[in-house]
């Protein structure tokens, strides 16, 4: 199945590198890393991209070296972001979507009540959220364009600004001029998720709506690169497909656009399956274990020293404490994944359960006593277009 990418560097790479358009090659090459590989990976200077380097830290060869790869990681991330960790909160402002994603809880098909939040009311629990410390907010929404649109965001941007330090987005994908508009009203980063970079089994889980287009999906980052935003997040589901030849592509495209929007700062995220209304992890065939993430953030961190990686309250108190020491630079507190959801609000379902129901507080104090500190703030006020 070809992949007709329109950017034409995009198009280079990934027509001539293409992981899922050559499966059985690919797979080939990781299972034919031996060890000897891995140490070459290892003993060269960490930090720098190169596929075959991404691919001898991911290969099932490398497992046997993951305490070795930790304390490299490590290192290379004090070196470059000394021994802090951002912290962030979602903020959902809508669960209404008009597509049919198999994997999640705002599912179109699914038969719920759904919520939208007022401009007033997602202020409110801008509010609430500004109380418990932090400066970061992602504003996070379904694909619901009726309501959502580029005035609401621009609104409810400038009623934030003088509460955060950093606004970023995670909604349905728009175009350029879109973000442009939005990153005048003081939205600096963008996080759109490829969901899977295997377009067939991206459209065996994206049965119907806006977001099944996926040859348009692949070009999201561009749209929101070329408007200037400051921070250019992406990733892909965890558990959709094999993961090693996810991260394959993923370091593929995070390459690309470190070079092509250099301005802007690359994030990584580790968005795994969780379970939401109508959604079992006994439908997915390719869930990802605790040892293959950590393999996974290790490696990126090893091939991307000055990429930020960012995990979720997807994951458990337990682990996300672990992955600390392990190349992490940002990690959300007290999240709630349902509209409303910081006020109580009745009736309002979550996109997908959390796993670590900390406090922020709680969050920090676990940062301050592994010997880090807990950032709030990120990009101050007066970088913000007036």
């Amino acid at each position: 199945m070809q992949t007709n990418v329109l950017h034409p560097n995009f198009s280079d790479v990934w027509s001539r590198d293409s992981v899922f358009l050559e499966r059985d090659r690919w797979q080939a090459r990781l299972e034919a890393v031996t060890p000897s590989d891995v140490e070459c990976a290892l003993t060269a200077a960490p930090g720098i991209y190169r596929p075959e380097r991404l691919l001898a830290l991911i290969a099932p060869a490398a497992q046997t070296y993951l305490e070795q790869m930790a304390t490299i990681a490590h290192r290379l991330t004090v070196q470059r972001f000394g021994k802090t960790i951002s912290l962030y909160a979602p903020l959902y402002v809508s669960s209404y979507c008009c597509n049919q994603c198999v994997y999640c809880g705002f599912n179109c098909s699914n038969q719920y009540e759904r919520c939208r939040l007022s401009v007033e009311d997602a202020v409110e629990e801008a509010r609430i959220i500004h109380h418990e410390g932090f400066q970061d907010l992602l504003l996070v929404s379904s694909e619901d364009r009726e309501f959502i649109t580029v005035d609401y965001l621009c609104e409810l941007a400038h009623r934030l600004r003088g509460m955060f330090s950093t606004l970023s987005l995670e909604i349905h994908q728009l175009e350029t001029q879109e973000y442009a508009r939005l990153f005048e009203a003081g939205i600096d980063g963008v996080t759109l998720y490829q969901e899977t970079y295997d377009p067939d089994v991206y459209a065996r889980y994206h049965v119907k709506g806006p977001k099944a287009d996926f040859q348009r999906r692949l070009l999201a980052c561009d749209s929101f690169g070329a408007a200037g935003m400051r921070k250019l997040g992406l990733g892909f589901l965890l558990g959709l497909t094999d993961w090693r030849l996810e991260t394959l592509a993923l370091g593929m495209h995070g390459h690309y656009l470190m070079k092509q929007y250099w301005r802007s700062q690359i994030s990584f995220s580790f968005p795994r399956l969780r379970p939401a209304n109508e959604v079992q992890a006994q439908q997915f065939d390719h869930l990802v274990s605790d040892q293959d993430l950590v393999q996974m953030l290790l490696a990126l961190r090893l091939c991307f020293a000055d990429a930020g990686l960012i995990i979720s309250t997807r994951e458990c108190a337990r682990f996300r404490d672990a992955l600390v020491p392990l190349g992490i630079t940002k990690m959300s507190a007290g999240s709630k994944t349902n509209p409303g959801g910081y006020g109580h609000k009745d009736g309002s379902l979550e996109q997908f359960a959390i796993d670590d129901a900390r406090t922020p507080s709680q969050v920090a104090d676990m940062l301050r006593q592994q010997g880090m500190e807990p950032v709030w703030k990120d990009w101050d006020s007066g970088f913000h277009p007036q």
